[in-house]
């Protein structure tokens, strides 16, 4: 399966914009762009078949991520905190189309 990703890494300021989003498999993404999650500014974004956006943010003092399903016009967000184990794991079983169901245990959480 085939996803648009972009991100932001600090420590090296690659980065490439939601407007520029390259194509990545899933296994590339966890290849070559989940081990740069490293700082707090970093993130890193996918965009499936039908423009629905995940978002992954990395929280190094608590070695966990946080993983989103943003909704805009509600300025919330669907999320839930996984260790790279289980981060790992969710990049590797991503549906075509993103959705709450896909993510077990998500919160809502105002912005």
């Amino acid at each position: 399966m085939h996803y648009r990703v972009f991100y932001l890494f600090d420590r090296s300021g690659d980065a490439i914009s939601s407007a520029s989003a390259v194509e990545m498999s899933a296994k590339a993404i966890c290849e070559q762009l989940l081990p740069r999650l490293q700082t707090a500014d970093d993130y890193l974004g996918i965009i499936d078949a039908q423009e629905n956006v995940l978002q992954v943010l990395c929280e190094p003092d608590s070695e966990r991520y946080w993983v989103e399903l943003p909704i805009d016009a509600a300025k919330a967000s669907y999320g839930r905190y996984l260790s790279i184990d289980e981060l790992k794991g969710l990049m590797m079983a991503l549906p075509e189309v993103f959705d709450r169901e896909a993510i077990p245990g998500l919160e809502y959480r105002p912005w």
